[in-house]
């Protein structure tokens, strides 16, 4: 939706279906998928009516796709797959499990994908969506899966960006990101990391680096070293 850091970069869809299909998982999109969304847009404003109306038109998608809970729901940005729990946990929802790609990468299919080259060193943002659901680790995981070296910032917070915030109010994410992006510039690394791509693009602006979805880099490096 927001671009790439990197020119003509594969979408998120595109990298989570490789690593699937790599580990011979199937995966089915659900039908009326572009008339849901995980509704924070509205909860966060205040909209209430708005968000009411869309978890339950979630709840109808969810339920028909995952054969009312049969199959796992994967979600590709961090953020989303927080909100979709929160929609479920709203409408009282127990039987449908969602988790992020990134957790789902890490725990069930990092073990069985073949090891790839890694890079000396990659920078990583985690996400707040990331340490309130616990899925900082997962996202670890799969950086170790591409660099020698993680490096969290010392200084690491929020970067502001908050949805649509950043947007509009861009000295709030320069003054959140501030001293983590001062931490970063003492070095290079060779891939910069995070699992959202506002979070990203707040910290695109803070240090002038290509920040990238640890996903879409884990997925080129597999089909660039994969076996011919």
């Amino acid at each position: 939706m927001f671009g790439s850091a990197v020119p003509q970069e594969e979408t998120m869809q595109f990298a989570v279906l490789s690593l699937l299909t790599a580990a011979g998982v199937g995966v089915t999109v659900p039908k009326g998928i572009n008339s849901i969304c995980c509704g924070t847009p509205w909860k966060s404003k205040g909209m209430t009516k708005g968000y009411a109306s869309m978890r339950a038109r979630v709840v109808d998608v969810m339920r028909r796709a995952t054969h009312d809970g049969e199959l796992v729901v994967l979600s590709d940005a961090v953020s989303c797959s927080e909100g979709f729990v929160h929609e479920l946990e709203y409408e009282g929802v127990t039987n449908i499990k969602v988790v992020d790609a990134v957790q789902y990468i890490a725990d069930e299919l990092l073990p069985s994908l073949p090891p790839l080259p890694k890079v000396a060193s990659a920078a990583l943002h985690p996400t707040c969506s990331s340490t309130r659901m616990g899925w900082n680790d997962s996202i670890r995981k799969c950086a170790e899966a591409i660099a020698d070296e993680v490096y969290v910032a010392n200084n690491w917070g929020c970067c502001g960006f908050a949805g649509d915030r950043g947007m509009l109010h861009p000295e709030l994410t320069a003054s959140a990101t501030a001293r983590e992006a001062a931490e970063l510039e003492r070095r290079h690394f060779d891939y910069y990391l995070s699992a959202n791509r506002t979070c990203e693009l707040g910290m695109e602006r803070a240090t002038g680096k290509p920040w990238r979805h640890v996903l879409n880099v884990l997925a080129e490096r597999m089909v660039e070293f994969a076996p011919a």
